[in-house]
């Protein structure tokens, strides 16, 4: 099995359904190569409603992007720019960090 060790970010964007597409042409036109886009629904409840002032029940789709870690931060400010919670998408970005990959030959990664 393959393993490698990456300096990158998995960048998550959550959207109402039907802007995923938008997100991704974003990110990539800001250095990404791709994503995955998953299918979602919000289960936060009514206090959640009220917090965030959005409506959690909606059907949503999840935006997985794995990028190098130089262009994270480019990304999601130029997402949450265009698609954040005062946005029609409604969306919420955040980053998570991956340590390593198993089985995964990225070839944008590679110099």
């Amino acid at each position: 099995m393959m393993k490698n060790v990456m300096d990158c970010s998995m960048i998550v964007v959550i959207v109402n359904k039907g802007f995923s597409d938008e997100v991704m042409n974003v990110a990539r036109a800001n250095g990404a190569a791709g994503g995955t886009i998953l299918s979602g629904k919000g289960t936060g409840g009514e206090k959640a409603k009220k917090f965030f002032s959005i409506s959690l029940t909606e059907e949503k789709e999840v935006v997985l992007i794995l990028v190098k870690e130089e262009l994270r931060a480019e990304i999601m400010r130029a997402v949450a720019g265009a698609f954040g919670l005062d946005s029609p998408g409604k969306g919420i970005v955040f980053s998570l960090p991956v340590e390593e990959t198993i089985g995964l030959n990225f070839v944008p990664f590679k110099d």
